[in-house]
């Protein structure tokens, strides 16, 4: 009796996946926005998830007026609007705030290019990478390690869902604190998320 024909499913070719989906590539790997499959089976617009929420970009106001207080307009950029920064070949990132000295990124780098020299410091609120390849914590070590291998001084990550603040350096253990705590953007400057949420009448649930 012949054997019945089974197809292999593993041979069947996998769907292609537009670029205009790409929210970051990671070690030469496209890492898509957060929500993408929604747009693939067409229940969700692009336009649906490449937005932030109200409440992301409320902090996101909040903390560049932190930031233009305490840095120097004449000595750095403060830029925002998910600044792309090429690390390498294998690894283009968005950053929601990145802010560079003036004698690092000189004008005759400001261009229609990603930045490829290294911010500052690097502040982010959540992040809209689709991470189910990634855990979500996996993600932000190896984005973060990344940024700092280049060059970054500070990166300042907070997180929406646990309330915290995480700060990173070169060298140094990261530190992870709750929001209702004041966090030292740099010497002489802090912010506190809880608190300005607060005076806001803002309640995060």
């Amino acid at each position: 009796m012949p054997l019945p024909i089974t197809r292999d499913e593993s041979s069947k070719p996998k769907r292609k996946i537009p670029d205009h989906l790409i929210y970051e590539v990671m070690d030469g790997k496209p890492i898509y926005y957060r929500g993408y499959q929604s747009v693939l089976n067409k229940s969700k617009t692009l336009e649906d998830i490449m937005g932030c929420s109200s409440l992301q970009a409320v902090l996101i106001t909040y903390l560049l007026r932190v930031t233009f207080r305490a840095f120097d307009e004449k000595k750095y950029h403060v830029l925002t609007n998910e600044i792309g920064s090429h690390i390498d070949r294998n690894n283009n990132f968005s950053n929601d705030i990145a802010i560079f000295d003036k004698t690092v990124l000189t004008a005759d780098k400001v261009n229609r290019k990603y930045t490829d020299v290294p911010p500052k410091l690097v502040i982010e609120i959540d992040t809209e990478a689709d991470t189910s390849e990634l855990t979500g914590f996996g993600y932000v070590y190896k984005k973060s390690k990344k940024l700092l291998d280049f060059g970054v001084e500070r990166i300042i990550w907070i997180m929406i869902n646990t309330q915290t603040v995480t700060v990173m350096e070169p060298g140094r253990d990261w530190q992870v604190r709750e929001w209702n705590t004041d966090i030292e953007l740099m010497p002489g400057h802090t912010f506190n998320i809880a608190r300005y949420l607060d005076e806001e009448g803002i309640v995060v649930e």
